[in-house]
């Protein structure tokens, strides 16, 4: 087994009630780490938690039902590191606040919130017309971003420091939310105001972080990573993610300290040799199905991950799960295996075997 991985770089990221990010690895990382998540509908039915819009926009709402989700996991979980450090996060904090959602908002689409999901983009896309006259949003002066901004205040005032992280997506997840599909024919008719969609999001993207990375840094806590969410990848081919979205990660890569990509649970391997193109790289992630020997020999320095789907988790049989494991800790490791999306109909003892099952196989079992 490969065992260049050193301790730096990047790690997966899952919070109560947030979808899965990233967050700096601290060199305690076991071989083969677990990390968990589960959706919104896992919380609503065993605590009542209503992710409706109250939950996104009110940080000390956020922060109480944050509390009753820890204690939770705890409970339901003992000794499974599951849900971030609770000692050293305080639950007033920016993990999970408008999901998926904070850039396309920035941009003025709407969303639906829901009391038991993550919000959803309303389809009020933008018109060509509308497309070719946009700029870079300023964070400072964007409505949108001003609420942000002011439940930072309410955290600082609150809790002192500003801990957690909005997920800032990806240029071609943020584009097709404000495009709609007439971004995947804009790659190939129009690929003029494609490239300046991409380039208005990624550079509001960077603006975007900046602004909170500097506000937290103020209050005591630095974030000093980006990474980006390639969730919709596997809908362009190769060339258009070298030709369209290459050049937009990279310059994100370049803006910090480290970086990180999510392909999600799709095959990595028509974007792996691009992908190991970026500098720096600290976390890469892919699907069971990826060839991931060729995925670690791309990717040696940087902390990879297997995104295990929660259909697997939840219906293969232990001894699959076991082999599966296995393979992944044999081919891809020292690596994180994540299992986010965790429904509520998944047994907690499934939830608790897999997690033995990892540290056995971790510890040399």
């Amino acid at each position: 087994m490969d065992t260049s991985f050193d301790g730096r770089g990047l790690r997966s990221y899952i919070a109560p009630g947030a979808p899965a990010t990233r967050t700096p690895c601290d060199g305690s990382e076991s071989p083969l780490r677990i990390e968990f998540g589960f959706t919104p509908r896992w919380y609503r039915d065993r605590l009542g938690v209503d992710f409706s819009e109250r939950w996104h926009t009110d940080p000390l709402h956020r922060a109480a039902t944050v509390e009753k989700m820890r204690v939770l996991l705890r409970k339901t979980f003992p000794g499974v590191p599951i849900g971030g450090d609770f000692n050293r996060l305080p639950p007033g904090n920016l993990d999970g606040a408008h999901g998926a959602l904070l850039v396309a908002r920035m941009f003025g689409i709407g969303a639906v919130y829901f009391p038991d999901n993550w919000p959803a983009a309303e389809h009020n896309h933008l018109s060509e017309a509308e497309i070719a006259a946009l700029s870079p949003v300023v964070p400072e002066n964007n409505p949108f971003f001003q609420t942000v901004l002011g439940q930072m205040e309410t955290i600082a005032r609150e809790f002192g420091q500003i801990g957690g992280y909005l997920n800032w997506q990806g240029a071609l997840n943020n584009a097709e939310r404000i495009r709609g599909p007439e971004l995947f024919m804009d790659f190939m008719m129009n690929p003029g105001l494609a490239r300046r969609l991409l380039d208005v999001v990624t550079e509001t993207m960077i603006a975007g972080m900046r602004a909170v990375y500097a506000r937290q840094a103020a209050s005591g806590v630095t974030v000093r990573h980006a990474t980006v969410s390639n969730c919709l990848v596997n809908m362009v081919s190769p060339d258009i993610y070298r030709e369209f979205l290459l050049p937009c990660d990279q310059r994100i890569a370049e803006a910090f300290d480290l970086f990180g990509v999510h392909n999600c649970a799709w095959c990595v391997d028509p974007y792996i040799a691009d992908y190991a193109r970026l500098h720096p790289l600290d976390y890469v992630d892919m699907g069971l199905d990826s060839d991931l020997k060729r995925a670690r020999c791309f990717c040696p320095g940087a902390r990879r991950a297997l995104m295990y789907t929660p259909m697997d988790l939840a219906n293969k049989p232990l001894p699959e799960i076991e082999a599966d494991l296995r393979r992944i800790h044999r081919e891809l490791g020292p690596c994180d295996v994540v299992m986010a999306d965790i429904e509520t109909d998944t047994p907690d003892e499934r939830v608790a075997a897999v997690a033995r099952l990892a540290a056995e196989i971790a510890e040399g079992g």
